[in-house]
């Protein structure tokens, strides 16, 4: 059963007003008072885990051990075995781990300048219906882009008593539009859709994210980071469900599956021709394209220069096989299988990365040159680095 709900605004909304909308705060990092998140598993910091706690469905895999383990210490609704990038990014800004938006509304602890984030794991950029329209079925949430903006406009209100103030808040905020559209192919290739079909996928997929962050732009945004595909073609999940297939061709200094990273190509390529309509409807709107795609092909290319000993394809978590990704067996599985170093994989779980991989994302968007405009150049001030695990950084959970 697909996970989605949301209720109206409530007291915990009314006590993040004043934590994020204090005209007297002024944030470490000079830029942004908060963030405000949508995607998917590359950013859900939790609320996945909270929707499925409210339903009958069975609890997904990364709720359990070992997710988690090596920052947070349990899993908190995080794909990985830590950090995410947006949790990266928050540190960088001198701001709190960002929470789920099921967190703020069940009252958890806020910090002031902190933002919500509304992603969930396995959400779609297209919605539900379309996907079902084509037969295939979202086995974790109904929760796509548009729902998750629909629960954004009636979260709003409840933090800004005019339109002037909303957008103020907005204007005043970083607004991270994913990685959205990965679970749109992601859902379409294990149902078994072949590549070509998928291409009819791409430029509905783009359309709606342009429609968001234009919805987004008319409330007030003016600072966007819109990433773009990671490089599938080098998913431990992709290459075993393609694996001893004749037909496949392979890039022999990577070891990742050609057709599937350009097909990632070509969504990239689309969607910042997309964005650069919008910033010249928008000259004055910040429109941050994050290179998600060449960030991680960095070590993909050369994974020992990053750290990653034991390779950038084989998952450290999984069920066997030769990327130790197997579909009937998934990490968290009793029978699974576990590395004792993650911090030397780019790979988590066969889907998701390391948060030593994500790290290093991080720091290349963020703090190098994979963005264009380049994010240092839009906030000078963001060069503060990410802190470690030993950190009294309060954690979310």
């Amino acid at each position: 059963m697909a996970i989605s709900s949301y209720s109206s605004p409530t007291l915990p909304f009314l006590m993040l007003l004043l934590l994020i909308t204090n005209c007297n705060i002024i944030n470490a990092n000079g830029c942004y008072t908060s963030i405000i998140s949508f995607g998917d598993s590359l950013a859900d910091t939790g609320n996945l885990n909270q929707l499925a706690s409210k339903s009958n469905s069975q609890p997904p895999h990364f709720l359990f051990p070992p997710y988690g383990e090596t920052f947070f210490h349990k899993p908190t609704g995080r794909c990985s075995n830590g950090r995410l990038i947006i949790d990266f990014i928050a540190e960088s800004l001198g701001m709190p781990l960002i929470p789920a938006s099921q967190d703020v509304r069940e009252n958890s602890f806020i910090e002031k300048g902190q933002g919500v984030n509304f992603a969930v794991a396995g959400a779609t950029a297209l919605d539900s219906s379309f996907h079902e329209a084509q037969g295939v079925v979202n086995p974790y949430t109904n929760a796509s882009l548009g729902v998750q903006l629909e629960w954004f406009k009636r979260w709003l209100p409840s933090i800004c008593s005019t339109a002037s103030d909303c957008k103020n808040i907005l204007r005043n905020s970083l607004i991270l539009m994913g990685e959205i559209g990965g679970n749109d192919y992601n859902h379409a290739v294990i149902a078994g859709k072949p590549i070509q079909e998928l291409k009819s996928y791409v430029p509905l997929v783009i359309n709606t994210i342009v429609s968001a962050i234009n919805e987004l732009i008319e409330l007030g945004a003016e600072t966007l980071v819109v990433p773009g595909n990671l490089p599938i073609g080098c998913s431990a999940a992709y290459l075993t469900i393609y694996y001893g297939y004749d037909k496949v061709e392979y890039d022999n200094t990577t070891g990742c599956m050609t057709a599937l990273n350009k097909f990632a190509e070509w969504h990239n390529e689309l969607l910042q021709t997309a964005l650069n309509q919008i910033r010249e409807v928008h000259p004055n709107v910040n429109i941050i394209y994050a290179d998600y795609y060449n960030a991680a092909m960095q070590f993909f290319s050369s994974p020992e220069k990053y750290g990653f000993t034991n390779g950038a394809l084989k998952a450290c978590c999984g069920g066997g096989g030769p990327y130790n990704y197997n579909p009937q067996v998934d990490c968290a599985d009793p029978s699974s299988t576990t590395c004792a170093q993650p911090e030397t994989y780019a790979n988590w779980d066969g889907l998701h990365l390391t948060e030593a991989a994500y790290n290093v994302i991080f720091k290349s968007l963020f703090q190098g040159t994979y963005t264009t405009p380049q994010f240092n150049s839009v906030c000078p001030t963001s060069n503060v680095q990410a802190r470690g695990a030993s950190s009294n950084l309060v954690q979310s959970s």
